[in-house]
Order: C-alpha cells, then structure tokens, then sequence
C-alpha cells in the first residue's frame, strides 16, 4: 500500500510521529525545562570525565608498549638560579644522533627558574655502553653568547634509566655550570 495513495494512513502516521516527538516536552517541568537540563548537563559532565580518565588509562598504556621499563631511557633538564647563564636552546644526541632539539621561550626558562623540570627526551636503548651528549647556547656572563657541551657515558642494564642534565651556578669562577647525573 504506498503512502500518497491512502491520505488518512499518512495523516495517522504524521500524527503519530508528532505524538512521540512531543511526548518529552509535554513530560518537561513547567519551570521551562532547567532541571532536565541540569540533568542533561550533570550526564555530559560524568560523560567528559570518563572521557578524561580514559584518555589517561590509554596514555600510560601507550608508553608502557613504546617504551617499555627494561629499555627506557628518560632524560630531563633542571636549572638552579642561573644567574651566569640565560639559556635560549637545548640540542641533545644519544649515539650521535640527535634525539632532541629545544628552543625555549622566556616563559619557559622562567617556569625552569621556579624550579621546573623538562622531560627533553623519552625513547629506548639496548642494554649496553651509549654517549649522551647535551649542547646548551644562550647569554654567559657579561651578555656573551655562549654554548657549552656535556657528555655522559651510560651503562644501560635491564631497568629503566634516568638522567638529569643541570644548569647551575659555579659562584667561584662566576661561570655557570653543566652537571649530568644519573638518577637511580
């Protein structure tokens, strides 16, 4: 039976569509709907949460597969009053390949001061001897650009490995001071 044909079995399906579409608003509360609102709106809060917490669960699942505790290497930088040193860049290598390369902005440098720490690189490494190799620029004493490099050698074992790459002051020579040490 096709619908053009039969007006009075359109207009009752018309009706009936239009019965089911009002059916919620004749249900709403006669304060013009704000606590099914609120309800809807608690729903969604609840809903973005769970979104959040997810989000998390896969994030932490994520490094655990790419990096995994018995090949990870996580390195970090700090700095420690930085009155001799204004830094501007970060260029770090592990087995001279370059794994990192930071430009920082002013309001970086100052979150660093407050006492920030930088995740610069996370990757992984065979057990076994590797060279890190950290170069840092910017302004030394007396406004003077300045770049300076470090080197580390790691004896990386089964385990997670972290290294910490410091900026401090050497208040007897006035210069500043590039320490690497690793965290056990």
């Amino acid at each position: 039976m096709k619908l053009k044909s039969h007006p009075l079995l359109f207009a009752a399906r018309l009706f009936t569509v239009l019965a089911l579409l009002a059916a919620p608003l004749a249900a709403m509360p006669s304060d013009g709907g704000t606590a099914s609102l609120k309800s809807v709106d608690q729903d969604v809060q609840a809903l973005k949460q769970q979104l959040i917490d997810l989000n998390r669960d896969l994030f932490k699942l994520e490094e655990e597969l790419l990096y995994p505790a018995s090949t990870q290497v996580a390195v970090f930088l700090s700095v420690d009053v930085g009155t001799f040193f204004a830094l501007d860049s970060v260029t770090l290598k592990v087995d001279d390949k370059e794994v990192a390369n930071y430009l920082y902005t002013d309001r970086e440098v100052q979150a660093l001061h407050r006492g920030g720490v930088q995740k610069l690189y996370l990757g992984n490494l065979k057990a076994g001897s590797h060279e890190i190799v950290a170069f840092f620029t910017g302004k030394g004493p007396h406004e003077r650009d300045y770049r300076r490099g470090t080197t580390l050698k790691v004896d990386k074992t089964v385990g997670a490995k972290y290294v910490e790459l410091r900026i401090s002051d050497r208040e007897a020579s006035l210069q500043p001071e590039f320490v690497v040490r690793q965290w056990e």
